[in-house]
């Protein structure tokens, strides 16, 4: 018998080559899939995916053709986008994003494209599409089929966040930090801090989740700003938003947030991952800045007592004991921290060089402004307004607020905008059938809001109003949050920061100064764009009402029937002084 000597024979070199070609392949493979599972490159391919990029028309004039069709009334009709962009956010859109800096997660925040790289198309709702189940039942149950994004349940069901349920997400309440609930987890935070006593009124949680820490803190009367970035995978503002909780996408990257300086009685990071020592303590930094003199900030989860995270949680401490922050409580892997009243801790000797701002930095400038490594002074803004300095709730809502001095007369005309917009808002209700006060209008945005008094007149109603204060105007978004209101500074000539249909109402006061340079008085953008957008965050069946001069109130009504709304035009309220009209028009139920 002839025996064959394995170790000594000589393979076939071709045989070698078909193996090597096999291996190359499969590592190759191997590769790409770990590329796509645990780099931000596989989120965006897979939104781009789910999600065309709505690009222009290869002339680049017919986006400004149309525009100035429409405005002369010779386009009836704008076409509707493609059914795969039902989720889209033209400044948030993964896969142009996708090829900007990672440095400070820019890629995540904010980039809008110019009107004219965007085709002016009306965003459809997705197959199946139904009305928003009704507050407060939404708080703990919607339609499955207003956004069939199944991962969030699937990857955190057994944590409490969300499961599915025939026809509907079912939301128990709980989270990563909080799986038995949301509510047991308030109680236990109001061990140690005055949850329930009015003192406490404007809270922010930073990374939500889909918002339920926010949602359950109503009931306790404070009222939560929940954000998130834009997640390709999981939607969570979107998931809040249809709940009927105030939420905004945004991203805490290389800018300060969009809002403005000691605002927030309460900000709260439940898992969040945010890096707060990192960047010279930057991000502790801009919480710093938003929270209000004797407010409170609750980190929960990494790095506070976490396992292989002692340098990390060591540092956090550090950085707290620099700004002269009072430690309240460290509960397992929970920290309470209490901000300090007055400017007397910086500077100091402290590892990560912090030092306070000159006194010429605006603290509240927060309209694409690059993240400071300085610490805000509480004395470079005017007044009394601490916690503990201000009105408890609800008397803050209608006290003067301290930070409205700072404009001309600013007390009065404060006093006066509120009982007006009293006036304004019963004749709404009485006498143009909008329907606030009942269930079928939850999620409310004033696009001009100014001291926030048509947010405060409708405080008895179950709403909440998301006040915007536009950047180029006034900055009146700090006597907002001093009543005990929340909002967001944005300029209309870009779209906002939020999902297709999320809002019930859409509110504006003079819509034509959103669109004016306000020093030369022409316009930056066009009233076409501005209400595409408006239509695009608007739900189904949604109500838009707009107040402005009868020849503007003329142009919005025309643009309204191109949008495919109903609109109809009104007198101002009776003992009204001015020459407005008031135009008031139901988004249709269409599909694709």
């Amino acid at each position: 018998m002839r025996h064959v000597n394995l170790s000594s024979s000589k393979r076939n070199p071709r045989q070698w080559r078909i193996l090597d070609l096999i291996t190359a392949v499969f590592f190759g493979l191997l590769f790409i899939f770990l590329l796509l599972v645990f780099t931000p490159l596989g989120g965006s391919l897979s939104a781009s995916g789910r999600q065309p990029h709505l690009m222009s028309a290869s002339d680049p004039q017919q986006h400004h053709r149309l525009v100035a069709a429409i405005e002369l009334g010779q386009q009836r009709s704008i076409e509707t986008c493609p059914a795969g962009a039902v989720d889209h956010m033209p400044c948030e859109d993964p896969r142009r994003n996708s090829q900007l800096s990672r440095v400070m997660n820019y890629y995540r925040e904010r980039h809008c494209p110019p009107p004219e790289d965007t085709p002016l198309c009306l965003i459809p709702p997705p197959s199946g599409y139904k009305i928003s189940v009704r507050w407060p039942e939404s708080l703990y149950k919607i339609w499955h089929s207003n956004m069939p994004h199944n991962k969030i349940a699937q990857r955190k069901g057994h944590q409490g966040w969300m499961k599915l349920e025939g026809p509907h997400f079912i939301f128990p309440g709980g989270g990563t930090m909080f799986p038995d609930g949301a509510v047991q987890y308030i109680e236990k935070l109001g061990q140690y801090i005055p949850i329930k006593s009015g003192v406490l009124r404007t809270a922010l949680d930073m990374g939500c989740g889909v918002a339920s820490f926010g949602g359950f803190l109503l009931a306790q009367n404070i009222l939560t700003m929940s954000f998130a970035p834009r997640d390709s995978h999981k939607s969570q503002i979107q998931f809040a938003l249809e709940r009927g909780i105030p939420a905004f996408s945004a991203m805490l990257g290389t800018r300060r947030l969009p809002f403005p300086a000691f605002g927030f009685d309460l900000v709260h990071c439940s898992r969040c991952l945010i890096p707060f020592t990192a960047y010279n303590a930057t991000y502790f930094i801009e919480v710093d800045r938003l929270l209000r003199p004797g407010g409170y900030l609750v980190i929960s989860g990494p790095p506070v007592q976490w396992p292989k995270l002692d340098k990390e949680w060591s540092d956090l401490q550090g950085v707290a004991r620099a700004l002269c922050y009072e430690v309240i409580a460290v509960d397992d892997n929970t920290v309470i921290w209490k901000k300090a009243v007055e400017d007397t801790c910086l500077p100091n000797n402290n590892e990560f060089g912090l030092e306070p701002c000159v006194d010429s930095d605006d603290p509240s400038s927060a309209w694409y402004f690059k993240l400071k490594k300085c610490v805000s002074r509480r004395s470079s803004i005017k007044g009394e307004y601490g916690i503990e300095m201000i009105p408890k709730w609800p008397e803050r809502l209608t006290a003067p607020s301290p930070r409205s001095t700072h404009l001309k007369d600013g007390a009065d005309v404060y006093e006066a905008d509120t009982k007006l917009w009293v006036r304004r808002v019963a004749h709404y209700k009485n006498s143009l059938n909008v329907k606030l006060g009942i269930s079928s209008i939850r999620n409310v945005m004033d696009m001009n809001a100014f001291f926030g008094s048509f947010a405060a007149a409708l405080i008895s109603d179950p709403v909440w109003v998301m006040n915007v204060v536009p950047a180029r105007k006034p900055s009146t978004l700090d006597v907002i949050f001093d009543r005990g209101l929340i909002g967001v500074y944005h300029d209309w000539c870009e779209p906002f920061s939020t999902y297709p249909r999320t809002y019930d109402m859409i509110h504006v006061v003079s819509i034509e100064s959103l669109l004016k340079d306000q020093a030369s008085g022409k316009n930056r953008c066009n009233l076409v764009d501005l209400m595409v957008e408006m239509d695009r965050i608007l739900r189904p069946e949604g109500t838009v009402v707009v107040r402005d001069t009868p020849e503007v109130i003329e142009r919005v009504a025309r643009v309204a029937r191109t949008v495919r709304w109903v609109p109809t035009i009104y007198d101002t309220e009776p003992k009204s002084h001015g020459t407005e009209k008031i135009l008031v028009a139901t988004k249709t139920f269409w599909k694709h």
